[in-house]
């Protein structure tokens, strides 16, 4: 009885929880879309010049998409853990 009691006592604490994890995950899956967004979109010949970089999708969702990562990633660590 008196081993149960210590392994209670014992019990570690960690710092983040499940939702913190759930939304860092969440943030990570912004953040690499937001990476794959942008990439792409150049020439084979170097000679060439391509319009494709200056698409919208690049040059406005893809960093919007970053920052909302990001911003996520902020949330997720400062969340308070439930009482």
């Amino acid at each position: 009885m008196g081993e149960k009691k210590r392994k209670e006592a014992i019990k570690q604490n960690f710092v983040f929880e499940k939702r913190n994890y759930i939304w860092m995950f969440i943030g990570l899956a912004f953040i690499a879309l937001g990476f794959v967004l942008m990439s792409g979109g150049g020439s084979n010949d170097p000679n060439v010049f391509s319009d494709a970089i200056f698409n919208t999708q690049r040059i406005r969702m893809a960093p919007t998409l970053v920052l909302i990562g990001f911003g996520i990633q902020v949330y997720a660590i400062l969340l308070k853990p439930k009482a």
